[in-house]
């Protein structure tokens, strides 16, 4: 069988694990790129066995860069999310953990020169055209991934890279509260659809007679509890005017108890139809938002610190994700300026990968 060799680095950001493209290097029609990454990754069956996918989300997902045309950014960042069982691709979210890996991407792939000991990339996220700063270590002029750095959810320690999300408010639904209201009441269960960074649906755990202290497994086994979950959420996404939604990843779901440990509140995140084994970066700061946010179903669970920046700590499955917030609080909800975190990146392999050529000829 003829193949088809396409330029490609194998990296994980933050949580996550993905392929990192050249964009010049894939094919521009949207039916043809979609077909081309199924291949790749090997979407369709769980275990991915004829791709690189790793038969989970979070290691399904692609990052495709390409240097940009906006004054304000070095790179353009369009993401996809590959499904697992199924031969499908959402075009439709932006993933924060992945885009941990777009600025040392970026350099490797000569978009971005580095410079002698830090070197900031500016990012645009086409998916929600927001911007993002990354700080990259770069001593000597190259990209170093050692360093001293933990970040829950990955073994071992590595390089810092600094993230500073601006103006996330309203990535996809330009709203903070999509339906006009930071409460809103679906199949009984008390939600706020909120969008920041990007679209979700939170909710006591409680309301769904959950303690909110799962573990990972307990509630991918918890089927009662996905089936209820589902039509709440698709109606969501119908008043957050997403449209149908049923075969889309977003909007992203969370839900909240009280802090078990020095956290900030406890929380879990679905993607949605799987309990992510930490915490999305992008859901973090939604999150984070809504317990900010006066008048949410998160309003009144904990005590929020005060001051400028705020900091607030998620307590995930697999220990903590903290996000530092500069913001207003006023009585139509909360101004976002920025939220920053530190996550990691590594690059694991770059070569080609190989997709068979009557997938793009």
């Amino acid at each position: 069988m003829s193949q088809r060799e396409i330029p490609a680095i194998i990296m994980r950001g933050g949580t996550s694990r993905g392929l990192y493209f050249n964009a010049a290097d894939l094919p521009a029609d949207r039916d043809t790129l979609a077909a081309v990454l199924i291949a790749a990754m090997g979407a369709g069956t769980p275990l991915q066995v004829d791709g690189l996918g790793g038969g989970q989300p979070t290691t399904s997902k692609v990052a495709m860069l390409s240097p940009s045309a906006d004054a304000r950014a070095d790179i353009d960042f369009f993401f996809a999310q590959v499904h697992a069982c199924e031969a499908s691709v959402d075009f439709s979210p932006s993933c924060g953990n992945i885009l941990a890996g777009v600025g040392p991407a970026g350099i490797e792939m000569g978009m971005v020169p580095a410079t002698d000991g830090e070197t900031r990339v500016r990012i645009r996220n086409t998916n929600t055209d927001s911007f993002v700063n990354s700080v990259v270590q770069t001593p000597g002029g190259m990209v170093e991934y050692a360093g001293g750095t933990r970040i829950d959810g990955v073994p071992g320690t590595a390089a810092p890279v600094l993230l500073d999300f601006m103006d996330v408010v309203g990535s996809k639904t330009g709203r903070l509260f999509p339906t006009g209201r930071p409460r809103d009441v679906i199949d009984g269960v008390p939600v706020t659809c909120i969008d920041v960074a990007v679209p979700m649906v939170i909710a006591r755990a409680e309301s769904f007679g959950l303690s909110g202290y799962e573990s990972r497994d307990e509630l991918d086994a918890n089927t009662d509890f996905f089936a209820r979950l589902e039509p709440v959420r698709i109606a969501a996404g119908e008043r957050m005017g997403l449209g149908a939604v049923s075969k889309s990843v977003v909007p992203k779901v969370a839900v909240l108890a009280a802090p078990r440990g020095d956290g900030t509140v406890a929380a879990r995140y679905f993607m949605p139809w799987k309990c992510h084994p930490t915490y999305a970066v992008t859901g973090s700061i939604c999150t984070g938002a809504a317990l900010l946010a006066p008048g949410t179903v998160a309003d009144g669970l904990v005590p929020m610190p005060a001051g400028q920046p705020t900091f607030v700590r998620l307590e995930h499955p697999s220990g903590f994700i903290d996000v530092q917030f500069r913001h207003e609080t006023g009585a139509h909800g909360i101004t976002v300026h920025s939220a920053g975190l530190i996550r990691t990146a590594r690059k694991i392999g770059s070569g080609t990968v190989c997709i068979p050529a009557e997938v793009w000829r």
